[in-house]
């Protein structure tokens, strides 16, 4: 007898990838009690402790920000008009690339903590990564309350677009946790990718305009301009300082990019984590 034929088409791809969503937002809301009581959990251990309590989640976000204004201040460093008081504008940055870098390390770190349970216990792993976000939304909190006492101590009180703050923040944090995704697998394999990524975030906030402006000719404006977070960080500012958003267009766009990488790294979290949970009990 001859072989069966089988025909492959984008029709059958999409018969097998709906079932795998559907399972995907099933294990998400399944997930988010769950997820809820872990988050609670770290958070609370994080702050029993400790005698600063919740300023630990903007005390190096702060000192970035003093030792700029200090070398400003000094014209050891000079900036050019940044259009708002300089410390509003250094502050803010430094305080939502705070955001951006604790949502990048979250997955990896959640999902590292939580390797005992993960080879003993069958339940979603979204529920490492939504506790991991809800911890990041929780410190976003802290941040922006303290940017607006200080920007209201410097003399120079909100207007009305910082309600738009908080989407802002959860741009950053989509940002954060869909490369955090593409990351965690790497990372549970090798310690380096944990310890390496607070090293590239340093270089790379100054390819950003975080703590000076971005400059209009030259390579480096060229890097700036085509880096991605430069209209995530941008927009969320001028919201903040109540600036006209310039580059609008580039933060619903980049914003688009993310979403499809998160969805992308979400995949690749499920298929991997079998394999991992496998070496990781080995």
């Amino acid at each position: 007898m001859g072989k069966d034929i089988k025909v492959y088409s984008a029709d059958s791809s999409r018969k097998r990838i709906r079932p795998i969503l559907r399972q995907m937002g099933r294990d998400l809301v399944l997930s988010k009690d769950l997820a809820w009581r872990l988050a609670v959990r770290d958070i609370r251990a994080m702050y029993r402790q400790s005698l600063l309590g919740v300023l630990w989640a903007v005390i190096i976000p702060l000192t970035n920000a003093l030792v700029w204004i200090l070398l400003r201040g000094t014209g050891i460093v000079a900036v050019d008009d940044t259009g708002v008081p300089y410390s509003v504008y250094v502050f803010s940055g430094t305080m939502l690339w705070a955001v951006f870098t604790e949502s990048i390390q979250a997955p990896l770190q959640k999902s590292t903590a939580g390797k005992s349970i993960l080879t003993k216990i069958n339940f979603p792993r979204e529920a490492l990564i939504m506790s991991g976000i809800i911890q990041c939304a929780f410190n976003a909190c802290i941040k922006a309350v303290l940017i607006l006492g200080a920007m209201l101590l410097l003399g120079y009180p909100p207007n009305w677009t910082v309600f738009l703050l908080p989407l802002g923040i959860a741009s950053l944090i989509l940002a954060g946790t869909s490369v955090g995704l593409l990351l965690t697998p790497i990372g549970m394999l090798y310690t380096d990718i944990g310890r390496g990524i607070p090293v590239v975030m340093q270089f790379l906030m100054y390819a950003t305009p975080v703590v000076f402006v971005m400059p209009t000719a030259g390579w480096i404006s060229t890097v700036i301009s085509y880096n991605p977070m430069t209209p995530l960080i941008v927009t969320a500012r001028d919201w903040l300082t109540g600036l006209p958003p310039e580059f609008l267009n580039g933060y619903l766009l980049v914003n688009l990019t993310f979403l499809a990488m998160l969805l992308f790294g979400w995949l690749l979290y499920r298929a991997s984590m079998p394999f991992l949970i496998e070496r990781i009990s080995s």
